[in-house]
C-alpha cells in the first residue's frame, strides 16, 4: 500500500508529525490548533480559535488534494465543554452540507493550553 506524507506549505512544519498522510482512498489529516503561519496563537475567543482552526484544516486538505466536501469525519477537542455552542456556530457556517460524521469531547490538555484543537478524515 503506498503511503504518502504531506505537509502544506502554508503551514508551520512541525517535526514531530506530518500534517496529513494519504493512502489509497483516505486523507487523514493531524489536529489543527488556532495558530497561524508563524505557529503562533492567534488572538480571540473561542469563535476566532474555530475559524482558525478550520482555515489551516482547509490549507491541509487543499495541499492532500481534497477538500471540505470530501471529508467523511472529524474529531474536535475542546478544552471546556461550555464552548460547544460557541464552536458550533462557527463550524456550522464553515463547513458544507450535509456535514460530515463528527465527534467532540472535552480534552484535560491541549498543546500550548489552546481551547480547541480539530483534525478530520477525507476521501481523495
Amino acid at each position: 500500500m503506498s503511503v504518502q506524507k504531506i505537509n502544506s506549505p502554508d503551514r508551520p512544519q512541525a517535526p514531530m508529525y506530518s500534517h496529513a498522510v494519504k493512502i489509497p482512498g483516505l486523507i487523514f489529516c493531524s489536529g489543527q490548533t488556532p495558530v497561524d503561519s508563524t505557529g503562533k496563537v492567534v488572538p480571540g475567543d473561542v469563535k476566532a480559535h474555530t475559524v482558525q482552526c478550520l482555515s489551516n484544516l482547509t490549507d491541509v486538505l487543499k495541499a492532500a488534494g481534497s477538500s471540505w466536501d470530501k471529508v467523511v469525519k472529524v474529531n474536535i477537542y475542546l478544552k471546556s465543554m461550555g464552548d460547544f455552542a460557541a464552536i458550533n456556530e462557527e463550524y456550522i457556517k464553515f463547513l458544507p452540507d450535509p456535514k460530515p460524521a463528527r465527534t467532540c469531547i472535552q480534552a484535560g490538555g491541549l498543546p500550548h493550553d489552546v481551547d480547541i484543537e480539530i483534525e478530520a478524515i477525507a476521501a481523495v
